[in-house]
């Protein structure tokens, strides 16, 4: 009986060891050299400063800047994990989901100028699982082209032309589906404004 609870002890603390240490440093040192920036949370830098992850959605409310789809997690895990990322979790014969929806969707007509019987992209007017999601797809970045090019002075032309270059097709072709990036997308279009300025 001893040397069975002394084995057992012994396997406890070599995979503890195994598993708990080395498996997650050397996953940890492969990652650090074979994708150093994805390891490190794909950051994004503009001008030198900090400004988000590709990963992790960002709030835009500006007329001038492409809109992300609405976060049930306000865009944010919060600095303790109290506001974890999450969907409502709120199902389709919800009554509050029929109200978030509807209000979202009045909320995009009024801002592009529609008519209340407009159809919009639903991808901006339904929150993502994680509450997190960085993309939107391109139909949505599309309807958003005259509203930001004439917040911006910009011609629509260019402004399509920025969406367009900042499509993202499936992977391998056929994983997933085709996205656009918004905070990429938002700062292309920034870059674009400077360089009109300039």
């Amino acid at each position: 009986m001893i040397k069975l609870i002394i084995q057992s002890i012994r396997q406890t603390l070599i995979w503890t060891v195994i598993t708990g240490v080395l498996y997650p440093l050397a996953i940890t040192v492969i990652a650090q050299l074979a994708f150093p920036r994805q390891a490190n949370g794909s950051l994004v830098e503009s001008n030198g400063k900090l400004v988000g992850s590709e990963l992790l959605a960002q709030q835009f409310t500006g007329a001038n800047y492409f809109w992300p789809r609405p976060s049930a997690a306000t865009y944010g895990t919060g600095p303790t994990g109290l506001n974890a990322s999450s969907g409502s979790n709120l199902g389709p014969t919800s009554a509050q989901l029929q109200t978030n929806v509807r209000n979202n969707a009045k909320a995009l007509r009024d801002a592009h100028k529609l008519p209340a019987n407009a159809p919009v992209p639903a991808d901006l007017v339904y929150a993502s699982a994680s509450g997190l999601d960085p993309h939107i797809s391109p139909e949505a970045a599309r309807f958003q082209i005259a509203r930001v090019a004439a917040a911006r002075g910009l011609t629509e032309d260019k402004v399509r032309s920025l969406v367009e270059e900042h499509v993202e097709l499936p992977q391998w072709g056929f994983l997933g589906e085709a996205r656009v990036n918004v905070l990429l997308l938002n700062l292309a279009l920034d870059a674009a404004d400077a360089k009109k300025s300039g």
